[in-house]
């Protein structure tokens, strides 16, 4: 039978207004959606948009304070810089490719180039407001979802100078939402370390950096480090580094004009290519590269004239020069390390000879674990890890220009009827499964030499792509998909602590989470209510009258396909597993996974108190 033609015809062409494309391509504008559990999604995008432009004020010299504060939903960001010419404020917020930034002159080197930010940013809100304080005038406008609701007139006003923006993310788009603390904090931290002399406060709390990309590392090191940090600053660049006595990662924190770029980008890469031949140049040996970055701790800071992202979200920088007239990335970066860095070393004895063990230190491993990596490698393609472990995406997050890759993930399951269910459930263009056979090893204290020896360790390795670091992880999200028995919650653990041994940047980047599944289903005839707790249970039941069916489900294994669907489509609950800033892992995995010491005996039986009297309460 011939397959029926659609009509093309000039009906089929259609022009969206700006706030009906911003809606219905988000992911162009914001990268993905998420409900909060990430810190990559979409409501702390918005909140960044609207800190950009408040951080671009300061940078220019107006205003050092920023206030933020978000209560029961409601995000407002107020700056002291010179406000928004009062003639302009709702251009500027409602009319796409509208704002300063067009003029070189008044922004050299913002971040915020295309004239989008705040637009997405009230298009996406259920609730949009903002005003302008200039020179004794304000000027006050309220939107919903884009649409223009209140115009107020231009009046006098008492307050300071400066831009005041609020916004509710629209539950519409951002469905059961919520703002999680610890990567607001993180993000506001990340603004203080890169603007010396700027105050920022959230919820009243005060937050500031005297030293810059010194304190970013020193409040981010999870461990000991080898030799005192080396914090160097130059014009439009600043980096400081290190190398922990861990020995197995490279640690990047990298920021273009303020933007943390978390995906790296030109500036990166220019500087790890640097940091080897300076050292290399100073040690007057041609050790491998990998020898001299294994361990390094590092954070760099370039500010560029009309910088080049490979996505709107701006999580890489894709310029090759510093500016229309300015040098090569690759260029600019060794030259100032070249100067800074060998001067550093020359006048610092001790720190180039403790720098210099720690290399000849990672040669020799490096060494005694290449015949072993090789096996691991020939290994993982016998097992034929496509077919037999891994049952893969379409799309990874190495796929910069596919608006999908930051939804890719992988669920790390345990057992066949597991996996099973969630293999015939998945989206199959961004959703992978990784089945484990059994429980994992528990690696604490072991060698990078097991994750090669262990078929498990090294599978799950070959999946990720992370044997040398993050910049080949080919899924955003890293899932581990449990019973919420004892047996799953023990597989959790050992699965957290196997990635925060060997791969910590995985976890301290927030990939690393827990799916979490319904422990009860409630239904009668015409609804069906799946329950996340004891008191969603008993307000599922409480809703729907007497006598509905209740199921408590003991494992993934008994969720059949078609449930499956809810809790890992659009309304996935996924629990981040985040690091406190200055989070010791070592001190961490000694207190959980090392000998049974007096300490965690008391923390056991502790919270064991708790449930009792937690069930003797409901009991009561």
């Amino acid at each position: 039978m011939a397959e029926k033609k659609s009509n093309y015809t000039e009906d089929s062409i259609k022009s969206l207004d700006w706030k009906d494309h911003i809606r219905l391509r988000p992911g162009m504008y914001i990268g993905k959606l998420g409900d909060g559990s990430s810190p990559d999604d979409g409501i702390y995008i918005l909140l960044k948009e609207v800190i950009d432009n408040s951080i671009d004020e300061f940078v220019m010299g107006n205003g050092k304070r920023i206030d933020v504060t978000i209560k029961e939903g409601t995000v407002t960001i107020r700056d002291f810089g010179r406000g928004i010419p009062l003639g302009k404020v709702i251009d500027c917020v409602s009319k796409i490719n509208t704002g300063a930034k067009y003029d070189s002159e008044a922004f050299k080197k913002s971040v915020g180039l295309n004239g989008v930010g705040t637009k997405a940013v009230n298009a996406l809100s259920q609730w949009f407001r903002v005003q302008s304080v200039r020179e004794g005038k304000t000027k006050i406008a309220e939107f919903r979802r884009g649409e223009l609701d209140k115009d107020e007139k231009m009046k006098s006003s008492d307050e300071p100078d400066g831009t005041i923006i609020s916004f509710v993310p629209d539950e519409k788009v951002f469905v059961n939402y919520h703002f999680i603390n610890e990567f607001v904090e993180k993000m506001l931290w990340n603004y203080a370390y890169l603007n010396t002399g700027l105050t920022l406060t959230y919820n009243g709390n005060f937050i500031k950096s005297d030293n810059g990309l010194r304190d970013l590392l020193e409040k981010n090191l999870s461990g000991n480090i080898v030799y005192p940090i080396i914090h160097l600053r130059g014009e439009d660049i600043e980096v400081a580094m290190t190398h922990s006595d861990s020995q197995y990662v490279e640690e990047y924190f990298s920021f273009v004009n303020g933007q943390h770029t978390t995906q790296g980008g030109t500036h990166q890469a220019a500087f790890r290519e640097a940091v080897v031949k300076v050292i290399r140049d100073f040690v007057k040996k041609e050790y491998e590269a990998v020898d001299i970055r294994t361990s390094i701790v590092a954070a760099v800071s370039v500010k560029v004239q009309e910088p080049v992202f490979e996505s709107q979200t701006k999580t890489k920088l894709g310029s090759q020069d510093v500016g229309p007239q300015g040098p090569s990335m690759r260029t600019f970066v060794y030259d100032f390390l070249r100067s800074a860095l060998d001067n550093y070393l020359h006048k610092n004895a001790e720190t180039a000879d403790a720098l210099h063990r720690k290399i000849i230190q990672s040669e020799k491993e490096r060494k005694e674990l290449s015949g072993i990596q090789k096996l691991a490698r020939d290994r993982a393609k016998k097992a034929n890890l496509h077919n037999r472990k891994l049952r893969d995406c379409r799309v990874h997050l190495t796929d910069m220009r596919d608006e999908r890759r930051l939804s890719s993930t992988l669920f790390i399951t345990e057992g066949d009827s597991a996996s099973g269910s969630i293999t015939k459930a998945r989206d199959v263009n961004t959703q992978g499964v990784f089945s484990l056979k059994g429980k994992p090893l528990n690696a604490y204290g072991l060698t990078k030499k097991v994750v090669y020896e262990n078929e498990e360790f090294n599978l799950i390795q070959s999946a990720l792509d992370i044997e040398e670091g993050l910049d080949n992880l080919r899924y955003n999200n890293v899932v581990i998909a449990t019973d919420a028995d004892v047996d799953g919650m023990h597989i959790r653990l050992l699965l957290m602590t196997f990635f925060l041994q060997f791969f910590p940047d995985l976890v301290k980047n927030g990939h690393l989470y827990i799916l979490q599944t319904p422990l009860f289903r409630v239904r009668n005839r015409k609804e069906t209510i799946y329950c996340y707790s004891d008191e969603e249970r008993k307000a599922a039941i409480a809703k729907l009258g007497p006598k509905p069916e209740i199921t408590r489900f003991k494992g993934l294994g008994e969720i059949s396909p078609d449930e499956f669907k809810h809790f890992i489509g659009k309304d996935i609950r996924l629990e981040p597993v985040i690091l406190g800033a200055g989070s010791n892992i070592p001190e961490i995995l000694s207190y959980y996974m090392g000998k049974n010491t007096q300490d965690r005996q008391d923390h056991i039986i502790g919270n064991l108190r708790v449930e009792k009297d937690v069930v003797e309460e409901a009991v009561a």
